[in-house]
């Protein structure tokens, strides 16, 4: 398996998305593809031992930054990392591609270079979330801010066919993010959504509030992407919180740092099971091509376990499974009196 690495994208790029991506190749069966400076590469890779067969260098001389406007960089940075890899993988010399770099622009590019799968409106950014009974998909996170029925009804039939293959949840229940548990609760979209949504051909449980989100009372969240975007910067708001007041209280004085002493495994359980970077990225579903999106700020860790979902994304052909939902129910359009 080839997957297709970005080399110059995101905030610790090359040092971290280098180090992850050679350890990815010692523990998994894949070959990798750093695309980027070839000698600022190069000068990164001797520091490592490695299968020189496994790790192999695509030339880019340019970067998209975050300050890129994207549709304008995917045009004119042709011959950057990041076009580069998504030319690779449209044109099979890869089977997945991944980067840590500018959301627009891998949104803008993926669509322009890579496209839809036939038949999906739009594709969705679909990040895993921690929950108190392991995790959930939140779709949409950003990629949409206006949507329409049709999106919601999607982006159902999408994340569950993930968490089905990628995660091995034999039928998972999904969600609509709404201000309330009653069918006829929220705006235009939801109250249009519900009926499309029931009368799918998934594990439709209703309507969900943000507070159930933690208690993993659905394994796929469907929402607009404003709506999901809010709920994920609120999350990590809040563990970034909820981490630095623990940390204040265990430290106050003697008597409380031994009784972290007591819970030390506990934390540490805790915080691993909280921590994002043993979730990968966030796949962009709806695009006819394996891309994944590692956070900006990902350390060597998080990358090597994007890489991972990378991988993992590709064997279970989750694609291949939208594709049939899409061409059995005509273009995943559902009447709501059926």
């Amino acid at each position: 398996m080839k997957i297709i690495v970005d080399a110059m994208g995101g905030d610790n790029a090359p040092v971290e998305i280098i180090k992850g991506s050679v350890q990815a190749s010692k523990d998994m069966d894949i070959d990798i593809y750093l695309v980027g400076n070839e000698e600022i590469i190069s000068n990164e890779l001797n520091k490592y031992q490695y299968t020189k067969e496994r790790i192999h260098i695509i030339n880019a001389a340019e970067v998209i930054t975050n300050d890129d406007v994207p549709t304008k960089a995917i045009k004119t940075k042709k011959d950057s990392s990041l076009v580069k890899g998504l030319k690779m993988l449209k044109n099979r010399e890869g089977d997945a591609f991944v980067s840590a770099g500018n959301t627009g622009a891998l949104l803008t590019g993926s669509l322009l270079l890579v496209g839809r799968i036939k038949g999906i409106d739009r594709p969705a950014l679909t990040p895993v979330i921690p929950t108190s009974t392991g995790c959930s998909l939140l779709i949409d996170a950003g990629a949409n801010t206006n949507c329409k029925p049709i999106n919601l009804l999607q982006f159902g039939i999408m994340g569950s066919a993930y968490m089905k293959k990628v995660l091995d949840i034999e039928s998972p229940k999904v969600g609509l993010v709404n201000i309330g548990a009653e069918e006829g609760k929220g705006n235009d979209l939801t109250k249009e959504s519900y009926p499309m949504l029931k009368n799918a051909p998934i594990n439709f449980l209703g309507n969900i509030e943000a507070r159930d989100i933690p208690d993993g009372s659905a394994e796929v969240l469907v929402c607009d992407g404003f709506v999901g975007n809010v709920i994920l910067k609120f999350m990590e708001g809040m563990g970034l919180t909820f981490y630095s007041n623990i940390k204040n209280i265990f430290t106050k004085n003697i008597f409380t740092y031994l009784a972290a002493m007591l819970v030390k495994k506990g934390l540490k359980d805790f915080k691993k099971k909280m921590d994002y970077t043993e979730y990968g990225g966030a796949p962009l579903l709806g695009i006819d091509g394996v891309v994944i999106k590692a956070h900006g700020s990902s350390n060597a860790k998080a990358f090597y376990y994007a890489i991972k979902q990378a991988k993992k994304f590709t064997e279970t052909e989750v694609i291949a499974e939208i594709k049939e939902y899409i061409h059995k129910t005509g273009e995943g359009s559902f009447d709501s009196d059926e």
